[in-house]
């Protein structure tokens, strides 16, 4: 088990996948010997713009400092330039930049045939979009692809973005994201929520807090159901820590999202 410091000596490096500020990921390291894989990040942050990557780093950090390649991916939001369909189109390509970036430096090691996302909040729900990429329509944000997510570890995700929208979470923000309520852009939803995008074709591991008090912890009950019945890969390991427990790396509810990663990446 590293120390505080192991984490803290890692020096992530920038790399850009488009001309906006905020089209970037950050590569973390390891120092030291490398475990299989590499572990994408996305943060959440209900999609708004004051809710950045430096809620991935410090997760980030920590999993170089235990030895795995980490993607810190930062990508637009509502109020930045991002919602429907610029956040999604983010998302799938900065994943994608890995290829490129295996490509052009070998010395990297980065290994794109294992690759699992791990998502907190709205990123849970974009992790988990992007792990469904390969089945969607030709001309649907994302559907072109490089690089294919062979897991996901959803954190108190927001994996229902009809109910999201019903239950107005984060006061409305899915309805800012996709630009209207399922009513008004029904395609939008059917794209984008991963609840009726199922199944999926790779694991899906949902943590969540039953005491969060942000996203309900229906939002995972029911989508591992409704994955479980559709004949998916898909298991809930409840945790405590409520909403933010997850992202802390210091926390007995990152220490369950770590335990999953091994059966993912091998």
């Amino acid at each position: 088990m590293p120390n505080d410091a192991d984490a803290v000596n890692i020096v992530p490096t920038r790399h850009r996948y488009g001309s906006d500020e905020s089209q970037y990921g950050e590569l973390y390291l390891p120092a030291g010997p490398r475990r299989p894989g590499t572990v994408v990040v996305i943060h959440g942050g209900f999609w708004k713009a004051r809710y950045a990557a430096d809620w991935g780093a410090p997760l980030a950090a920590d999993l170089a400092a235990r030895g795995w390649a980490a993607w810190n991916l930062e990508y637009r939001r509502v109020g930045n330039g991002g919602g429907w369909p610029a956040t999604l189109d983010d998302v799938a390509a900065g994943i994608d930049l890995l290829a490129e970036l295996a490509t052009a430096n070998p010395g990297l090691q980065l290994d794109c045939d294992r690759v699992v996302a791990i998502g907190h909040s709205a990123g849970g729900q974009l992790a988990t979009w992007a792990a469904g990429r390969p089945g969607l329509p030709p001309g649907a944000p994302g559907a072109d692809l490089r690089v294919r997510l062979t897991g996901v570890i959803s954190q108190a995700g927001v994996l229902n973005l009809v109910q999201a929208a019903a239950d107005e979470l984060g006061t409305g923000a899915a309805a800012r994201f996709l630009g209207g309520l399922p009513d008004q852009v029904p395609e939008r939803y059917r794209l984008a929520s991963p609840r009726q995008w199922l199944p999926l074709p790779v694991p899906v591991r949902c943590l969540h807090a039953r005491d969060d008090d942000t996203v309900p912890f229906a939002q995972s009950a029911d989508y591992v159901r409704a994955a479980r019945a559709a004949g998916a890969d898909a298991d809930l390991l409840e945790v405590p820590g409520g909403h933010f427990g997850l992202v802390d790396p210091t926390s007995p509810a990152w220490l369950a999202v770590l335990d999953q990663l091994p059966g993912l990446l091998g």
